[in-house]
């Protein structure tokens, strides 16, 4: 089955409201040529407002990198899934390897951020992946397998639809540990098939599942060869037009 490719920029903390509304002009001038793909870029919470309106009438669509749980109240630091929605972001992140390393965020809070984004009429990427002792001990497929199941606990198949996979191996990211395209496919591939027995085989071909760790512009074209790897969450080189523009550009 083809599915269209996503390929989706997280900023992190990074840029500022100058260069980041310059970026997403320079991506939004360009994306007259990318009506075969979905591009995303998900700033900091300050700058959405001003993203999104750099990006206005393209096609470019703008996230947040994180929600609250709730929908509003006395969470003081928290942003809602329906805030988010209000000034225009259409997406948002769950369960990014950063919020579960640095800030502790467990598979039952990220599914109920999942839901609360969902209930929002939000799009999410939920990412998952394993730490390099996970690896080293075989346990990737056990850890993935939890993170996917209990991430998507109570989304039904009609939900589905709502909702990209991202592939994040923790010990390849910024440590010159590469996975390799037989890793990566690996992955990706059990991650299809444990959609198709929580699911369907139809529904399980429809998800677009992401691959997310040091995507550069010299191994993008292998890994969008990979079977099962339908696009990218890009780090470090979204924060570039340089480095970005050839990775959302490549060839499928």
């Amino acid at each position: 089955m083809s599915r269209r490719p996503f390929l989706a920029g997280n900023w992190k903390m990074n840029l500022d409201r100058k260069s980041g509304a310059a970026l997403a002009r320079g991506l939004a001038a360009r994306s007259v040529g990318w009506a075969d793909r979905d591009v995303a870029i998900f700033p900091p919470f300050v700058y959405l407002d001003e993203i999104v309106r750099a990006v206005a009438g393209s096609s470019v669509q703008v996230g947040g990198q994180n929600c609250c749980d709730e929908k509003s109240g006395a969470f003081t630091g928290e942003v809602s899934a329906a805030m988010l929605k209000d000034v225009g972001a259409t997406i948002v992140l769950c369960g990014h390897s950063e919020r579960r390393q640095l800030y502790g965020e467990d598979d039952r809070l990220i599914n109920r951020k999942l839901h609360a984004a969902l209930e929002a009429g939000l799009e999410i990427i939920l990412c998952v992946g394993e730490t390099a002792e996970e690896r080293e001990s075989d346990a990737t497929e056990q850890r993935i397998g939890r993170q996917l199941t209990l991430g998507l606990a109570g989304v039904d198949e009609a939900m589905l639809g709502q909702v990209t996979l991202a592939y994040e191996p923790v010990w390849a990211i910024g440590t010159g540990n590469n996975a390799t395209t037989a890793q990566i496919g690996a992955v990706h591939s059990y991650l299809r098939g444990m959609l198709a027995g929580m699911y369907s085989d139809a529904a399980a071909n429809r998800v677009r599942i992401q691959y997310g760790g040091s995507v550069k512009p010299d191994n993008i074209q292998a890994l969008m060869r990979v079977s099962d790897v339908d696009g990218v969450l890009v780090g470090g080189a979204s924060l570039k037009s340089e480095a970005f523009l050839p990775i959302v550009e490549v060839a499928r």
